[in-house]
């Protein structure tokens, strides 16, 4: 598989990485043992980038991805996250960036994935409460002591980008981009190329809708967050589905997936951009690789704009609430 670079600090990774949220949580019932061999096959198809945090399962999503990797290490590029806390209430959430707590979070994800040291070290969200500088210093003593190589933030704001990387350097933005959620294109790609930093885009897929797998909000199992998000419910639903079917015959044109079309049309926003699909099965891992090597033309780009350009959507990304933790 193609590599790409992210950031300039020497982190290389496979052009399509792998998302493991959803073994765990949020997207329905998991079976461990077809997210273990959905990982396998990942890394024998190049895959080399996996992608976790501390807060999926809480805590279960890291030690899936540990034993998945045992005896594998070699050819894994392992990102993983802190900073949001959950509490008893498994909708609760308190984000987390005190210098101490970095340095607790990164030791309990070492010991939780089984590795002595962590690839790319991500602050999941930003704390409001505690300067950006203070919480980066802490990442960068792990880099200094080992733990981490390289360090990330995911939904960060520009001004927030830019003092993070000050600091120390920072090798990649993790924040939602796809067809359906093309925010980034306001301002923050362009930063991060000015910077020299790397663009990690999770759900690249829409959360599965542009997969055009998801035609009612009956196909979601009754635990699934999906329920949840304003672009799942109602009105927003349907006008979302509308743009999903026009997605579909593009792709049928091309002999391709939708999923495919969507993967391959995030790939060519940029040789730096990374896009890290979620799926728990081997067969979906089997499409979105393909994607991998797609070719659009600007033909096809173009007719991929006029059907789903920046706004189209129907709906907030997440609930209200959560949206307030986003770039900060």
């Amino acid at each position: 598989m193609e590599q790409r670079q992210l950031g300039k600090q020497g982190l290389v990774v496979s052009a399509l990485g792998m998302g493991c949220m959803g073994m765990s949580e949020f997207y329905g019932r998991g079976d461990e043992a077809e997210s273990l061999a959905t990982i396998h096959q990942a890394l024998e198809r190049g895959v080399t980038l996996l992608d976790t945090a501390d807060m999926y399962g809480p805590f279960t999503n890291e030690g899936l991805v540990g034993r998945a990797i045992v005896g594998r290490r070699a050819h894994v590029i392992l990102a993983t996250k802190f900073g949001i806390q959950r509490g008893n209430d498994p909708r609760e959430r308190r984000i987390n960036g005190r210098p101490e707590y970095v340095q607790t979070a990164c030791d309990a994800s070492l010991q939780r994935l089984g590795v002595d040291h962590i690839d790319l070290y991500y602050q999941h969200r930003v704390d409001p409460d505690v300067p950006i500088e203070e919480t980066v210093g802490a990442m960068a003593r792990l880099v200094q002591a080992g733990k981490v190589r390289f360090l990330g933030l995911s939904e960060a704001a520009p001004a927030t980008l830019r003092r993070a990387h000050a600091v120390h350097p920072i090798s990649a933005l993790q924040t939602e981009y796809s067809l359906w959620s093309r925010d980034p294109e306001d301002e923050l790609l362009a930063l991060v190329r000015a910077l020299g930093i790397g663009f990690v885009a999770y759900s690249p897929l829409g959360r599965g809708f542009l997969t055009g797998q998801i035609r009612r909000i009956e196909d979601l199992a009754p635990d699934d967050f999906r329920r949840d998000s304003p672009r799942f419910q109602g009105e927003h639903f349907q006008h979302n589905l509308t743009l999903v079917i026009r997605v579909e015959e593009l792709a049928a044109a091309k002999g391709v997936t939708s999923a495919q079309l969507a993967l391959a049309w995030v790939l060519a926003q940029g040789n730096d951009i990374v896009p890290i699909p979620g799926t728990k099965r081997r067969r979906y891992l089997e499409e979105n690789v393909a994607a991998a090597d797609l070719t659009l033309t600007p033909a096809e780009l173009a007719a991929i704009n006029a059907v789903l350009p920046p706004g189209a959507a129907a709906g907030l990304r997440y609930p209200a609430a959560s949206m307030q933790a986003l770039n900060r």
